[in-house]
């Protein structure tokens, strides 16, 4: 078996007792990139001179001390909207090619100062603001599983990475889906923790995000096992005094969790952008449903309607804000996908809500207030959570900029990935299998403000379960319904 097909967990434990070292793993997975890239497009950046020479300096502190970490010597990506001092910060916009970072953001340095060794940067969409991985500059990602169809966003270059065994751990974000749809939509795995869980950063040292994206935007792992996710939180939870929120110096992941109780939400309790599901979506949650009972947890199928009206209200909130600081630049410097996608999304938000003035803006981040309360409530009866992923399969490419009506379906649609970030709990999206074959479906588990590792346990549960396995083999692509692990 070669380096880049086993977990992070394995090469960590590997390069620690001296059966490989980190330059042997770094030159494997950067063959793998070399081998396997052309035809997906995630890696977009591939900085092997950078990688090999901070692999030798990793075995020669081995070989002279202890670790420098978790991830000693283990290869990695981060996402191209992620600041790495010296390198351009490009959010996948052309114009931004030239915007070299001064600093590294805290989500990406917890993981340098762990050990690992970055190979590349990987694909986002322009602004890293659509559910598809597409943009002028660099192009677009490929899902492994079905061509035709979306890799996922904005972390798609990430979860098609891990997917293909180009690096075992990816760095991605999350505003309102961005790391768990492209995992599940790429047969991976991806964590949106707790706020606070992970310290970071979003835009220039200078920059005041909105407030939406400071609320919203979490920084998470995406890998290819639900063990994987574990190591990559450890090391990405370091505390950094640049978040205030961050309280990783003075919390920690619970060692054990028993089962518990599982409510099953596959109906938002609306219509519109509170959203829907197909039967498709709903059949696969319940077949993951199926699975945890099996494995003793107490699982009933409940309404929870605040999910759909924090859904809603993710849309009032963010694009309220994204309208006064984010639409001309976007006509500045977006390409013509992405405007076309921006401009529906803008047109379905203005028919929902019309003109948003101050007094509705701050009772919405008002009620935000109240959703988090009365789920807090309903957890504590329910620990556990599952709703799909999203509630459609994922979708053909450009269907998302093909008119109002489909822009606005879908955005309902999303309205797991869209009510998360304001209830503010962690989740963690899954692939199952879907019968007709191709791209998988996807689940998702949310847990209790920092209670990852229940999530974690219940996510293993469905991932043993639905049998995928990674890396894939791009030679497959669009021929098979079943992608086995090369070997």
């Amino acid at each position: 078996m070669e380096i880049w097909q086993l977990s992070a967990t394995e090469v960590a434990r590997l390069l620690r007792t001296g059966a490989v070292s980190s330059v042997e793993a770094t030159r494997s997975v950067l063959a793998r990139i070399a081998d396997v890239n052309p035809a997906v497009n995630a890696v977009v950046e591939v900085r092997e001179d950078e990688a090999l020479d901070a692999a030798r300096k990793a075995d020669a502190r081995l070989r002279h001390g202890p670790a420098a970490g978790l991830l000693h010597g283990v290869p990695v990506t981060f996402k191209v909207n992620t600041n790495v001092e010296g390198l351009p910060t490009t959010e996948g916009v052309a114009a931004y090619r030239d915007h070299v970072a001064t600093e590294t953001d805290p989500q990406a340095l917890s993981w340098l100062d762990a050990g690992a060794i970055p190979v590349g940067r990987t694909n986002c969409p322009p602004f890293a603001t659509r559910w598809t991985t597409e943009n002028d500059l660099y192009g677009a990602t490929v899902n492994p599983w079905d061509p035709a169809v979306t890799p996922g966003g904005s972390s798609g270059g990430a979860a098609v990475a891990v997917a293909l065994g180009m690096g075992a751990l990816a760095q991605g974000n999350d505003i309102g889906g961005s790391i768990r749809y492209p995992a599940a939509c790429c047969g991976v795995v991806g964590l949106r923790p707790t706020p606070g869980r992970v310290p970071a950063w979003t835009g220039p040292p200078s920059h005041d995000p909105p407030m939406a994206v400071q609320a919203f935007v979490e920084q998470g792992p995406l890998a290819r096992t639900v063990a994987d996710l574990r190591l990559g939180l450890r090391a990405m939870a370091a505390y950094d005094p640049r978040d205030p929120r961050a309280v990783a110096h003075t919390s920690r992941i619970p060692a054990s969790v028993e089962q518990g109780r599982v409510a099953v939400v596959t109906d938002p309790g609306g219509s519109g952008l509170r959203g829907s599901s197909t039967a498709e979506s709903v059949e696969a949650t319940r077949t993951a449903a199926g699975w945890l009972a099996d494995a003793g947890y107490q699982v009933d199928e409940v309404e929870q309607p605040l999910f759909g009206e924090a859904a809603e209200l993710w849309w009032k909130l963010a694009l309220t804000e994204f309208a006064i600081g984010m639409v001309a630049e976007v006509e500045r410097v977006g390409d013509p996908g992405f405007r076309r996608f921006f401009d529906l999304m803008f047109a379905v938000y203005r028919d929902a809500f019309g003109e948003v003035d101050l007094a509705e803006f701050v009772a919405g981040w008002a009620r935000r207030g109240m959703l988090r309360r009365r789920l807090s409530e309903f957890a504590d009866r329910y620990p556990l959570i599952l709703t799909p992923v999203s509630g459609e399969p994922p979708f053909p490419m450009g269907s998302d900029a093909e008119s109002v009506e489909r822009t606005a379906e879908l955005m309902g649609r999303q309205w797991p990935l869209m009510s998360v970030p304001v209830l503010g709990f962690p989740s963690l999206g899954l692939p199952v299998p879907r019968g007709a074959g191709g791209a998988p479906l996807g689940v998702q588990v949310i847990g209790r403000p920092f209670e990852e590792d229940a999530v974690f346990a219940a996510a293993e549960v469905v991932e043993a379960r639905a049998g995928f396995t990674t890396p894939i083999d791009p030679s497959t692509i669009g021929k098979s319904r079943d992608v086995a692990a090369l070997g």
